[in-house]
Order: C-alpha cells, then sequence, then structure tokens
C-alpha cells in the first residue's frame, strides 16, 4: 500500500458476536437489574461494609476456616456434579455451625419446616396423581 492513498472509502465495522459466556451474563444483569436497584439492596451492602471494616473479635479466623473447609470440600469431591455441590456445602455448614450454634439451630428450624411442607405437597401432588388414574 502506498503511503499517499488513502482506504476504500466503504469500509463497514463488524462488531464480533457475542459468546455462549457473554450472553449468559448479560441475562443475569438484566434478570438482577430490578433487584440490585432496591434501596434495600444499598443499604445491604452499605450495612455490610461497614461490618467487614468494624468485624467481631475473631470473625476473620473463623471465617477462613469456614472457608477452608469449603476448599476441602471442592477437593473431596471429585467425579459427582452432585457431590460438588454438596460437600463443600456440608463441609462448611458444619464448620458455620460449630462456630454459630445458636444461628445454625434456628437456620435448621425454618429449613425443616420448609422442607417438611415442600414434602407435603409432593405428597398431595403424587396422590392426586396417583387417585386419578
Amino acid at each position: 500500500l502506498s503511503l499517499y492513498t488513502s482506504p476504500a472509502r466503504e469500509t463497514k465495522y463488524v462488531e464480533n458476536p457475542q459468546t455462549q459466556l457473554e450472553e449468559g451474563v448479560s441475562h443475569l444483569r438484566h434478570v438482577m437489574e430490578p433487584y440490585t436497584a432496591w434501596s434495600l439492596c444499598s443499604d445491604f451492602f452499605s450495612e455490610g461494609c461497614g461490618f467487614l471494616q468494624n468485624p467481631p473479635a475473631g470473625f476473620y479466623p473463623r471465617l477462613g476456616v469456614i472457608g477452608f473447609a469449603g476448599i476441602v470440600g471442592l477437593f473431596l469431591a471429585r467425579g459427582s456434579k452432585i457431590k460438588k455441590l454438596v460437600y463443600p456445602a456440608g463441609l462448611m455448614g458444619i464448620g458455620a455451625s460449630m462456630y454459630y450454634p445458636q444461628q445454625a439451630v434456628s437456620i435448621a428450624k425454618v429449613a425443616g419446616t420448609h422442607l417438611y411442607d415442600w414434602s407435603l405437597q409432593g405428597y398431595i401432588a403424587v396422590e392426586s396423581l396417583w387417585k386419578d388414574n
């Protein structure tokens, strides 16, 4: 190409197509946008920042142990995708319940109630299908 000639006048910019990951992140951002726009979310964020700036005594070591339990769970959960969900969450739950027993009991009560309600709804649905046939 000569330095003295101008490029073609009919050049056109073509944007690269979005990858599947970019589309997924874009979709997630659009779905979560109403929830992040809430003032409740901004209040929660500011409270979280304040909590992390002035944590209670021993918070970071506890957080480290609970996080390490999750990493150990990921290491132990080789193979199955279900194991990769259950092991880290289970080990982190056990670690958190050792440090925060009262909160663990209250969460277990609420989760047990919800689990019972869901199982009862499932039982009723299966029973209605069984009786219809």
